[in-house]
């Protein structure tokens, strides 16, 4: 078995290949997702597709910068706190080779298979696939070992994103065919012309929103997923916030309540590991407040022990929060507890945001063609039409923005997708059932695919 210690040539060297591969996955995000923004102007002739490709990577950038970190971390907190951060320093190299290398491997099957597959359920079905690996490495239970509140929370918007999609796309055609009598809308194009005027700039706004949209949720995934390799790579760098480490080490009253909120309500003893690393953080405090409140140096490996304790008492707090009979008042003290601890160990350096946003731009720009024919030929039985694309676009861009900052992680191939369908059915030409169903097949596949390939992986190289 491979055998993965701090500073040691193999761990620096698959580090490095971790850092390559969450860039190659982004890029390949890129160009997997790209169809979902193009399809509509490339089949309506509204854009040649050169440039409707590189218009797509530019919003994307710019979606990528405006974005937060809500989402980033939505999914990185699916992961286990002795996971996220190894409290004895040991890089993180089985957890970041089990995902990267399982979301970019399904990517790349789904894609050459032109089908839509979300990169969103790629990601977070290897997340959970690590998560329950960790448990069984530990021997732990799978109640104990996975934080199945947050994973519900993620894929409920997982699964009624696209259902909002089709409803909402179906309905917006609808009152856009009820309100706008321009035959030019419902028609779909003829040779190589463009549709004229507003319907042409109306699709290419649609097309702008919908990369843009796509560039903040997604690109915020990417992020998450860097900071984990950059983390290991340079743990005294990147391990705490440097603009927010001052936090550390915690005031003693701030670190007593925590520790009493955990005693308090952990009733079943699964956050034995929560209420460890709340009392040294309340060591350390205490430590400091000896030494006229002056911490002690923290150099590489108490860096990586310090943002291990709070991703501890981060999961702790929260399983609070969720916990129906802790009273109200408590939940809420835990809840403005973790939100002023978390960060000290979320955030994102500008030059991260700026990888991420240029791998996905480039992304873009490669590889869109098998997908832009399967979303603007296959779905429906007949062409594309300015009116359906337009309702697809315009409606999914407004649940991916929302989505993306509000912290949930959404996948814009299912909801691109499901709106082309829902305006097929709501033109009444109906869809093409044969490739609906390999769609939703691979769809389905998806997370049960990735989680049993990142658990079966993450399991091995642990060993």
């Amino acid at each position: 078995m491979l055998h993965f210690t701090p500073d040691s040539p193999s761990s620096i060297i698959a580090l490095l290949v971790c850092g390559l591969l969450v860039c190659v996955f982004e890029f390949v995000n890129g160009f997997h997702d790209t169809a979902n923004a193009v399809a509509t102007v490339i089949y309506t002739r509204s854009l040649r597709a050169g440039t409707a490709v590189v218009l797509s990577g530019i919003m994307n950038f710019l979606g990528v910068l405006a974005g937060g970190l809500s989402v980033a971390y939505a999914m990185v907190e699916l992961l286990p706190p002795d996971v996220l951060s190894p409290p004895d320093g040991t890089p993180a190299v089985p957890m970041l080779l089990s995902l990267f290398g399982t979301a970019l491997v399904w990517n790349l099957l789904t894609w050459r298979a032109g089908i839509p597959n979300s990169s969103s359920h790629c990601v977070i079905g290897a997340i959970v696939g690590v998560a329950i690996g960790d448990a069984l490495v530990h021997a732990r239970s799978l109640s104990e070992g996975v934080d199945w509140h947050q994973v519900t929370k993620v894929l409920e918007a997982l699964a009624v994103s696209p259902l909002l999609g089709l409803v909402g796309a179906a309905l917006f055609y609808l009152a856009m065919r009820a309100v706008v009598k321009d035959p030019a809308l419902y028609q779909p194009p003829t040779g190589d012309a463009p549709p004229r005027g507003w319907v042409r700039w109306l699709l290419v706004a649609s097309c702008s929103g919908v990369s843009f949209s796509h560039g903040n949720n997604d690109g915020q995934k990417s992020i998450g997923l860097i900071m984990l390799a950059v983390v290991g790579l340079m743990p005294a760098l990147y391990a705490l916030n440097p603009l927010e480490a001052h936090r550390l080490p915690l005031p003693v009253a701030q670190a007593t309540q925590i520790e009493t909120l955990l005693e308090q309500y952990d009733h079943n003893g699964l956050r034995a590991e929560a209420l460890a690393a709340a009392a040294r953080l309340k060591a350390e405090g205490e430590a400091a407040a000896q030494h006229d409140g002056t911490a002690p140096q923290v150099g590489p490996r108490a860096a990586v022990a310090q943002r291990a304790d709070v991703f501890e008492v981060l999961a702790g707090l929260k399983q609070v929060e969720h916990v129906s009979s802790v009273p109200g008042a408590e939940r809420k003290q835990a809840k403005m507890l973790r939100q002023g601890l978390q960060p000290v160990v979320e955030f994102a350096p500008w030059w991260v945001r700026l990888l991420s946003a240029l791998c996905l731009s480039l992304g873009t720009m490669i590889g869109y063609k098998r997908i832009v024919r399967t979303l603007g030929e296959k779905i429906g039985r007949t062409h594309l039409t300015p009116a359906q694309g337009a309702s697809a676009e315009l409606v999914g861009a407004g649940l991916i923005l929302t989505a993306g900052y509000t912290g949930l992680p959404v996948s814009t191939t299912h909801i691109i997708t499901a709106g082309i369908a829902g305006s097929m059915l709501g033109a009444g030409s109906g869809v093409q059932n044969g490739m609906v169903g390999r769609i939703a097949l691979a769809w389905i596949a998806t997370l049960p695919v990735t989680i049993l390939m990142a658990a079966g992986l993450f399991y091995v190289l642990s060993l």
